[in-house]
């Protein structure tokens, strides 16, 4: 839980070593429901170097005056990045918010 937008994190640290390590973030909404893009990489546990980087898109309820994880949807490759990117840029392709058909 946080209680400003700007605290919440991806970072996530086990026995004094930071495991997943937030690279960027960028905040989509803000309001009583807030979504937050964040990019970030995971340490492999066996060398110890970080993987190439994922996104995860996670969903935040405020509930008085704190932001609590209500659900995140992870971005696992490159691949798979560029291709929810191509449908959107599809499915919005006029540019207006109207959808293609």
């Amino acid at each position: 839980m946080s209680a400003a937008i700007d605290e919440l994190t991806v970072n996530w640290e086990e026995d004094g070593q930071l495991k997943v390590k937030e690279v960027a973030k960028h905040v989509l909404s803000k309001g009583a429901w807030a979504t937050v893009m964040f990019l970030y990489v995971e340490m492999d546990p066996q060398t110890k170097e970080y993987r190439d980087p994922k996104i995860s898109i996670r969903r935040y309820r405020k509930r008085g005056d704190q932001y609590m994880f209500q659900s995140k949807f992870n971005i696992s490759s490159a691949a798979q990045g560029k291709e929810i990117a191509r449908m959107i840029h599809e499915w919005y392709k006029d540019g207006d918010g109207e959808s293609a058909e």
